[in-house]
């Protein structure tokens, strides 16, 4: 079992930053790949970004990619979201959760654990 705690959202004008903050405890945190995802009103849950068990691999939805950066530290068992350039489309509930996989991935089903999530509003 692996419990997931975010924190770090709130709210922002249009072009602000905020950094998310996922920490996990329960099994060895490196052993799992980790990702971001998010859920506006009324909309699916959509993968955000992606990181693998190491660090030295990650992946990016367009919509994010070159704004958004991931990263973990297993030493902290934390994985970071650095949200740059933010847009009001990017409000939204965000989500942590980790796969007990070394690789990590887009779709939401393929991942076992979930945060309870934290509330990103970007202010036009």
């Amino acid at each position: 079992q692996v419990q997931l705690v975010e924190s770090g959202g709130g709210l922002v004008q249009a072009g602000g930053s905020l950094r998310l903050s996922c920490a996990a405890s329960g099994r060895t945190f490196s052993n799992y790949a980790m990702g971001w995802f998010r859920q506006a009103p009324g909309k699916e849950r959509e993968f955000v970004a992606a990181i693998t068990w190491s660090g030295r691999n990650t992946y990016y939805a367009d919509s994010v990619k070159g704004r958004f950066t991931i990263s973990r530290d297993n030493a902290k068992t934390t994985v970071y979201l650095q949200m740059n350039s933010l847009k009001p489309e990017d409000t939204a509930v965000y989500y942590c959760a980790a796969r007990a996989s070394w690789t990590m991935h887009t779709q939401k089903a393929e991942y076992d654990y979930w945060g309870q999530g934290t509330q990103v509003t970007v202010s036009s």
